[in-house]
């Protein structure tokens, strides 16, 4: 199947289309969720384990809070409680009876529990119980956990009931700690997002209107997908001592006094494996970064006639060593073998489906002359995407060949962003005709594009009205601010502060 037409007519389409040829994930019979197959999941724990390492060595240490948390732990934090209410699921019984010949809830518990949609609330309780001398601050632990959060309008990795992601709490002696731990977790996302997923993006703090509830400010990672619509890739919370207060996070400080604690948060979910989808994929499917494939390599033997295939797989095992031993950084080199019993030609075009980095074929005439049909799945189509290559070179030049490919993904992404934030309308009657026209569209369709608005904003508090009406968002107020006065594309008043505008998901 191509994906060739569907992603310029219809890009929700293209996306799912992605996700099933690469055999990624798939809806669950579980309604609103999804199964995370091998392959979607592989590049979840590549991203998983690369920032696992980024949370360690900024001396952060991993635990696990429970699932369940009472309802009264949300009820003492009213602003978070409303800005989860409508997304909560809610266990009220503890077990099922047989009535009537049908399975039905039968022992009410004393009080409802709440399936994690967050855990602010959980942890906030336990950080009362550890903390209660200024010496035992800070407190800097995370979580890789799951999450539920009642989502009416599913689709994969975007938005689905369950969900997995990090998601870190931090309690400080003071609020500037506090602040330069959720700055610090910011470019930790940032760092995440483009030097292992090579999808570029904007840093910025959200409106008052749009931060997370019962936060003092939210700081946000966005990124540009190829139809011009944002992405929210990461975020992290500055939260004051609201939470801390709400849960008696409290300890006697320096001077000898009794004063909260000044807390924070921040997390990234598998809504980056989507993000990844639209970053990079194309009209033949998938395209990994090769920092987060499974297999940066794939080799596929082709084998015509049975009295080869000794020879054939035994060139191919003698690679795959020299690959996990002379290659550059030869031990971080991920390899496959596709050995199943099907047609070469199906099994790479399951592969590119899948955006593997790098697939080889190799069949007898390759083993005669030393050689490797080497094909790139980022240049597939071009006459770049196929060479033949010596074992020798490609063996010593593979870790440059990766590199190389995980650069040109995210300068491909780099300058599509670059190329699509508009910094020239400067009045709401162009900012207007800019939003209404349609916004779909991707790479070569001509100049008629709606992405991104650097523009000015004056706060004003009917702007959250005026926003919907015109079914965008502003996406965030970006760290590298101007400074300079103008007038804000929605209501026309004078303005100081830049915003992103945008269309998201």
């Amino acid at each position: 199947m191509t994906l060739k037409n569907v992603r310029a007519g219809n890009y929700p389409e293209w996306y799912q289309n992605v996700v099933a040829e690469a055999d990624m994930a798939e809806n669950s019979s579980s309604p609103g969720c999804m199964v995370i197959k091998p392959w979607g999941y592989g590049i979840w724990e590549r991203i998983r384990d690369v920032f696992d390492e980024k949370i360690k060595e900024t001396d952060h240490e991993n635990c696990y809070f429970p699932m369940f948390i009472p309802l009264s732990f949300f009820q003492k934090e009213a602003e978070h409680v409303d800005g989860f209410a409508k997304e909560m699921a809610v266990v009220t019984h503890s077990r099922l009876a047989m009535k009537d010949g049908k399975l039905v809830p039968s022992s009410e518990l004393d009080e409802p529990l709440i399936v994690r949609p967050t855990s602010e609330a959980i942890i906030a309780d336990s950080f009362s119980k550890w903390v209660k001398s200024y010496r035992d601050l800070p407190v800097l632990v995370n979580q890789w956990a799951n999450v539920v959060r009642w989502e009416m309008r599913p689709r994969l990795f975007l938005r689905t009931r369950e969900f997995l992601w990090q998601e870190g709490h931090t309690a400080h002696a003071t609020a500037k700690e506090a602040e330069e731990e959720t700055i610090r977790m910011l470019h930790a996302y940032r760092e995440l997002c483009e030097d292992t997923l090579a999808m570029p993006v904007i840093m910025g703090r959200k409106p008052e209107f749009d931060k997370f509830p019962g936060a003092v400010d939210t700081y946000c990672v966005e990124a540009m997908m190829q139809d011009g619509k944002a992405l929210q890739a990461g975020t992290s919370h500055f939260l004051g001592q609201n939470f801390a207060k709400s849960a008696n996070i409290s300890f006697i400080n320096a001077n000898n006094q009794p004063e909260f604690a000044y807390t924070s948060s921040w997390g990234v979910s598998t809504r980056l494996i989507g993000g990844v989808i639209m970053t990079h994929a194309d009209d033949e499917g998938m395209v990994v970064p090769p920092r987060i494939a499974p297999y940066q390599v794939v080799i596929i033997p082709v084998i015509k006639n049975e009295n080869d295939e000794a020879k054939v797989m035994a060139y191919i095992d003698n690679l795959v060593k020299e690959l996990k031993t002379k290659a550059p950084f030869a031990e971080k080199i991920r390899i496959k073998v596709d050995k199943r019993d099907r047609k070469s030609v199906d099994k790479f075009w399951e592969w590119t489906k899948k955006g593997a980095p790098v697939i080889c074929e190799i069949g007898m005439r390759d083993v005669e002359g030393d050689n490797l049909m080497v094909k790139e799945r980022l240049k597939l189509g071009t006459p770049e995407g196929k060479e033949i290559a010596h074992r020798a070179e490609f063996v010593s030049t593979i870790a440059e060949r990766l590199e190389n490919i995980q650069k040109q993904m995210f300068d491909k992404a780099k300058k599509r962003l670059d190329e699509n934030i508009r910094t020239d309308i400067t009045t709401p009657e162009e900012f207007k005709a800019y939003f209404d026209k349609a916004n779909t569209w991707i790479e070569g369709d001509g100049k008629d594009k709606v992405a991104f608005v650097r523009g000015k904003w004056s706060g004003d508090e009917k702007s959250e009205e005026i926003l919907k009406s015109m079914k965008i968002n502003i996406r965030c107020l970006p760290l590298d601010q101007s400074n300079t006065e103008g007038v804000c594309l929605l209501t026309g008043k004078p303005a100081i502060m830049d915003v992103i505008y945008a269309r998201s998901y």
